[in-house]
C-alpha cells in the first residue's frame, strides 16, 4: 500500500467516526475527544483550547512563513426530510452519507491527511492544521478564539466542500437592525409621524442602491430586507417601525464602510449586530493561486460563508465535496472525493514558497 493511500484510508476511517458522533455547533465535546486521539497517535505533539484542536509542524523556523490549514468537525441539526439515519456513516459503493460528511468533515481529515504527509519533510513554510468549532454559528469560541494564541499567519487553506476548486473570493455577512421613529396620533385624523413610512423610504433606498466598485469574483455588494414589524392596533399611527437588514459585502468595502454609507442615507437608527465577519479575496497572480491555476483548477467567487469571515490574511478556500450538498438531507461525500481531494492538496503545496 503506498503512503497515500494508506493516508486515505485513515482519513475515511476518522471520518466515519466522526459522523457518528453528535457535534452540533457548541455541542462538538465528542468529535473533539475523537480528533483528539487521532492526534495523539500520529503526532508528538498537539493542544486543544476548547473544542478545537491544534497541531504543528516540529521544525518550527520563525524567519519562515507560516500556512494554516483549518476546517471544521461541527454540524447544523439534521432537517426531518433525512431518509438516512444521519449519523450512521452508511457507505454504498463511492458513496458516504452522514451528517458532517462534506460540511466539512471531508476537508477536515484531508488536511489532517496532508499535515501527516508533510510533518517529517521539510518544507519552505511552517506549517499549522486547526480543527475547530462553531463554524455554522461563527462562534466566538472557534477558530476566532485561536487565531491570536497562533501568532503570525501569512496564509491560510480554509477546507470547505468547492470540488477542490479555488475560491479566491467570499462575501462576507453584515446583519443590519434599523429602528425608524416617529410619534403617535389617530389614524383617522391628520395626526402623527408615521414611523412605517419613514421605514417604507428607507426601504425603497436599500432596495434600489447600487454600491458604485463591483467585484470582479463576487459581483455587487448585495442588501436585502427580511424582517419588519411596526404597529400596535389598526387606528393608531405607530411610532416606531423595526427592520432588518442582510447585506453580503464583497473584498471591494468594508462592513464598516458599507455601514457608513447606509447610514448616510436612512432616516432609521441603524445597529450592526457585528462587523467581524469581513468579505475575502485573493490576488489571482498570488503564488497558491498560480499553483492552483497551473492544476488545473477553476478560480471563483463563493457567495457562502466559512471561517475565512474571521481571518486577517490571505486565504484560500479548497476542499472536496460539493456545496450544493451542504446543509441538505442525506448529505454525503464520495470516498473518491476524499482520495483526490488529498492528492491535490499535496500537489499544491509540494515545493510551494511564499
Amino acid at each position: 500500500m503506498s503512503e497515500l493511500e494508506e493516508l486515505a484510508d485513515d482519513a475515511i476511517d476518522l471520518l466515519k467516526q466522526l459522523i457518528k458522533a453528535q457535534s452540533f455547533s457548541r455541542e462538538e465535546q465528542e468529535t473533539a475527544y475523537i480528533l483528539e486521539n487521532f492526534l495523539s497517535k500520529h503526532f508528538g505533539a498537539f493542544s486543544r483550547k476548547g473544542n478545537n484542536l491544534i497541531v504543528g509542524k516540529p521544525d518550527w523556523d520563525d524567519a519562515k512563513p507560516t500556512i494554516l490549514l483549518n476546517s471544521h468537525h461541527d454540524t447544523v441539526k439534521p432537517g426531518p426530510s433525512w431518509t438516512y439515519p444521519p449519523f450512521a456513516a452508511t457507505l454504498e459503493g463511492d458513496r458516504l452519507t452522514g451528517l458532517g460528511s462534506n460540511d466539512a468533515g471531508a476537508s477536515a481529515v484531508s488536511l489532517l491527511a496532508t499535515f501527516r504527509y508533510f510533518y517529517n519533510r521539510p518544507t519552505a513554510f511552517n506549517l499549522v492544521c486547526a480543527i475547530t468549532a462553531e463554524e455554522e454559528i461563527s462562534g466566538a469560541n472557534g477558530v476566532k478564539s485561536i487565531l491570536p494564541a497562533l501568532g503570525k499567519i501569512d496564509l491560510g487553506i480554509v477546507g470547505e466542500p468547492t470540488g477542490m476548486n479555488a475560491a479566491v473570493a467570499e462575501k462576507g455577512l453584515l446583519v443590519l437592525d434599523g429602528v425608524a421613529r416617529g410619534r403617535t396620533g389617530h389614524a383617522a385624523r391628520n395626526e402623527g409621524d408615521n414611523a412605517l413610512y419613514k421605514a417604507l423610504d428607507d426601504i425603497n433606498w436599500l432596495r434600489a442602491y447600487q454600491f458604485p466598485k463591483v467585484s470582479e469574483m463576487l459581483g455587487p455588494v448585495k442588501m436585502t430586507v427580511t424582517q419588519i414589524q411596526a404597529g400596535t392596533q389598526h387606528n393608531v399611527v405607530p411610532d416606531e417601525c423595526r427592520y432588518v437588514v442582510d447585506v453580503r459585502p464583497t473584498e471591494c468595502y468594508s462592513n464598516e464602510e458599507i455601514l457608513d454609507i447606509i447610514r448616510a442615507n436612512v432616516q432609521a437608527e441603524i445597529t450592526p449586530r457585528s462587523t467581524h465577519l469581513q468579505s475575502s479575496g485573493l490576488p489571482l497572480t498570488h503564488p497558491l493561486v498560480q499553483k492552483a491555476v497551473a492544476m488545473g483548477k477553476a478560480t471563483y467567487g463563493s457567495p457562502t460563508l466559512s471561517d475565512q469571515a474571521l481571518m486577517r490574511f490571505p486565504t484560500l478556500k479548497m476542499g472536496p465535496g460539493d456545496s450544493a450538498r451542504s446543509h441538505a438531507p442525506d448529505e454525503y461525500i464520495l470516498l473518491s472525493e476524499i482520495r483526490g481531494g488529498i492528492a491535490d492538496y499535496i500537489e499544491l503545496l509540494t515545493d510551494f514558497e511564499l
